[in-house]
Parts: structure tokens; sequence; C-alpha cells
């Protein structure tokens, strides 16, 4: 059993880590990722990364969100592929409105919402910022971050050994998040069914949208270079500069 899922916990448990505990929210989505990668990649790697941060910092876990807003063709397409479950903008925030007022009702202090789908975050901050808007005090706070904005820029050159580093957005199913899922749960990888994808996005939004905006396979850019190894360099690096900052915001009220 893992005790830092607080869906693990009993209530009498659960109560007693809220007052001075750190809770992390993980939030992924359900879609697409190319022919070699489950649809629970961002799910997979918010729970993953949630985990180890946990234990780090000494933590608790939610259950994940797993679903997101919709993507874009410059950012996944999502809602042209089957098994892609979205939210529409207002339910996301309110999904995520609600989940933050049941916590912070239970007395929690310290939330961090850690998300892996990209579109999700302008959804979560406005959640935020609407319960938090006129503060009275320093706490309670909460603090939402990713996985990509906290890799060392240095390392990117050790990742991107191979191929080019073109942007987040292209990371999309190719080497970063294949290789974090070659870390995180490698028997949901099928690396032999990965397109040597080179995709340029348009510059433009397109409604309705069709599927001659981006390929056929849902992989924007190549995965060609991903490996488990890859995949352990980026958590080690991102889970220590999380912790970091955690630590940082949430020791005033120690």
């Amino acid at each position: 059993m893992n005790a830092y899922l607080i869906q693990n916990l009993t209530w009498k448990e659960y109560q007693a880590k809220a007052k001075d505990g750190i809770l992390i929210i993980p939030a992924g989505s359900t879609e697409q990722h190319g022919f070699h990668l489950p649809l629970g990649v961002d799910a997979i790697i918010a729970s993953n990364f949630a985990l180890r941060v946990a234990e780090k910092v000494g933590g608790v876990v939610a259950p994940t969100l797993t679903y997101g807003y919709k993507s874009q063709p410059s950012s996944g397409g999502g809602p042209l592929f089957p098994g892609t479950i979205d939210l529409n903008g207002a339910t996301f925030t309110s999904l995520v409105k609600d989940i933050l007022t049941e916590f912070l009702a239970d007395g929690w202090q310290k939330i961090f919402i850690l998300d892996a789908h990209y579109e999700n975050e302008a959804f979560i901050a406005e959640a935020c910022d609407l319960i938090l808007r006129n503060p009275k005090n320093a706490f309670p706070k909460v603090l939402l971050g990713n996985w990509w904005d906290n890799i060392d820029p240095d390392l990117l050159a050790k990742i991107f050994d191979e191929v080019e580093f073109r942007g987040w957005a292209l990371e999309h199913a190719a080497i970063t998040e294949t290789s974090l899922m070659m870390y995180f749960a490698p028997e949901l990888v099928h690396q032999e069914l990965s397109i040597d994808e080179s995709f340029n996005p348009p510059t433009y939004q397109c409604f309705p949208l069709h599927d001659s905006l981006l390929p056929s396979s849902g992989s924007l850019y190549t995965a060609r270079s991903s490996s488990a190894d890859k995949g352990k360099i980026i958590v080690d690096n991102v889970v220590e500069k999380i912790s970091s900052f955690l630590t940082k915001e949430f020791s005033e009220l120690s």
C-alpha cells in the first residue's frame, strides 16, 4: 500500500495531515499520444511525478485529474482522435474550483497542483484565482507548476543529443514524453510503432478542426533517441527543482 496516496488513508489519518502537510494534486488528460503511447500519458506522468515529489517533501497525493482541456493541432489535436475525452473550459475550471474548495474546507494550507497537460494551465490558474483572489493571510497558498518548465536548460543538450529541440509544444508524444513513459511505465510503450515525424504546425487556429491540420499518426515530432535513462535524468532534475520551491514557498507556515 502506498501511504502517500490519500485514497489509501482513513479519514482520521487524512485529517491529521491537513494542518501542516503538503497536498499535491496531479492533473493530466485522457488524450491520444500517437501510435506508440497510451491515452493516459499525461495522467501517468503527472501521478508519478507527484508521488516522487511527495516522497521528497513528505507530502500526500490526491487522486489524479484524468480529464483535461482540449488541445489544438499545434499541440496535440486530441479532439480529432478517438479515445480523447476532453472537458470544456468552463467545466474544467469548475471542476478544479470545486475540488480546491473541498480541500481548503478540510483545512489544507499548502496545496501544489502538478500539471502534465499544457492546455490545462490557464483554467487551473483561473480556478485558483477565483478562490484566492482576495486573501486575508499568506496561507492557505496554492502553487501551480508543471514538469517541463522545471528542467534545467543545460540538460536539454543531453536529452536532445541526436534530435533538435523544436519547442515544448511539439514534444507531444515525442522524446521527452516517450522517455518519461519508458522510465515510469515501460510496459505501456510500443516504441516499434512510433513514427519518425517532423511536423510544421499551423501558425493559426481553425474552427471547426479538420484532420489535415496535423499528422495522421497524432505525433508531432519524432520519438527517436528516447530512452528510460533520459527519462530518469528528467525526473531527477524536475523532482529536485519542484521540491526546492515547495520547501521555500511553504516554509513560512512551518
